[in-house]
């Protein structure tokens, strides 16, 4: 299979570092279940659709896939950059492939700029993928100013948090996803790509993330590999903090915490559900004000001072600071 648990070491050169900065894709721990879901839309060549609470990685993931791809030179998969799409109450099917500057257009028609619509065209993710996998043929056809960076390759596309957009934003990318193509409407509804020009070899990896605040269409769900990511247990949790969390180690700090985490959770103590994320900015404050990893948290003097990091909500911030202070009275 193409995608590991856990994979090779980290190479040096352009793999050693990506688009998500400290948060390394080497350190990116999945569940066996993702694992396998991602290997069958690798093998079908199918978009993945991946549910989750906040915080549970489903973002992360296709970093994690592009790097593990580029490092071991799989699938066509030539550089670990990941197109991002993040899908907003806004959007509509044509962002994902491009955006037309009609201001800048219209200004330049008193200012003597450029008539040439194609200079006010800004290729998004899924057609900068396209455009990274067509022939060269193909591309000197349709888009014959065009310069591509580097040479014909694949790429993973992360369509980001889909249930934020418009219900038909999914039903409109359906034939779009499974032909591979998008027409501009300003270059005289100029097709670029198809199945015809491009090679399944080539086709993009989509992998599309949602936090399940909406149903998404049932034509949408059948052309997907589906895996919803579960909230991860604590010797799970325990095992991501020590991998995305600089200096911390085993001991008392990071078990209290973790045990404060999940009393928070469990009781349903606050308005917005604490994530993985916000304990893991909590910890990262803590650590960074002289925490020690081998001392309990209720010897961490910057415990209280950053629960801002851990609580979003003014309301949830007062009782999550009587909780903590309950909780370290009892430590």
């Amino acid at each position: 299979m193409y995608y590991q648990k856990n994979p090779p070491q980290a190479v040096a050169g352009e793999y050693a570092s990506t688009q998500l900065g400290r948060d390394h894709p080497a350190d990116y721990k999945p569940d066996p279940g993702l694992v396998d879901a991602v290997n069958v839309a690798l093998v079908l060549n199918k978009p993945l659709l991946l549910t989750g609470d906040p915080g549970t990685g489903k973002t992360q993931l296709a970093f994690s896939v592009a790097w593990q791809l580029a490092a071991s030179g799989a699938l066509k998969v030539l550089s670990p950059r990941v197109e991002r799409f993040e899908a907003k109450s806004t959007s509509l099917a044509r962002d994902l492939f491009y955006s037309f500057d009609s201001l800048r257009r219209f200004q330049a028609a008193y200012d003597h700029g450029s008539s040439n619509n194609f200079d006010y065209i800004t290729f998004n993710a899924l057609g900068n993928a396209l455009i990274n996998a067509l022939p060269d043929e193909h591309l000197k056809q349709v888009l014959p100013t065009l310069v591509r960076s580097g040479d014909q390759r694949r790429s993973v596309v992360l369509i980001d948090e889909i249930d934020k957009a418009p219900r038909d934003f999914p039903n409109d990318l359906l034939n779009e996803i499974d032909q591979m193509f998008f027409h501009i409407a300003e270059l005289e509804n100029r097709v670029i790509g198809g199945t015809e020009m491009l090679s399944e070899a080539y086709r993009p990896i989509v992998i599309i993330s949602s936090n399940s605040e909406k149903n998404l269409p049932d034509p949408f769900l059948r052309r997907c590999i589906y895996y919803h990511i579960p909230f991860p247990d604590q010797d799970a949790l325990h095992d991501i903090l020590l991998s995305r969390i600089k200096n911390l180690s085993r001991g008392p700090l990071v078990d209290d915490a973790l045990k404060f985490f999940y009393f928070l959770r469990d009781k349903n103590l606050t308005r917005y559900r604490i994530s993985p994320a916000e304990l893991i900015q909590w910890l990262s404050f803590m650590l960074s004000q002289g925490a020690k990893a081998d001392r309990p948290l209720k010897d961490a003097a910057a415990a209280e001072m950053g629960l801002g990091a851990l609580a979003k909500d003014r309301e949830d911030q007062d009782r999550v600071r009587k909780e903590l202070a309950t909780f370290i009275a009892g430590a």
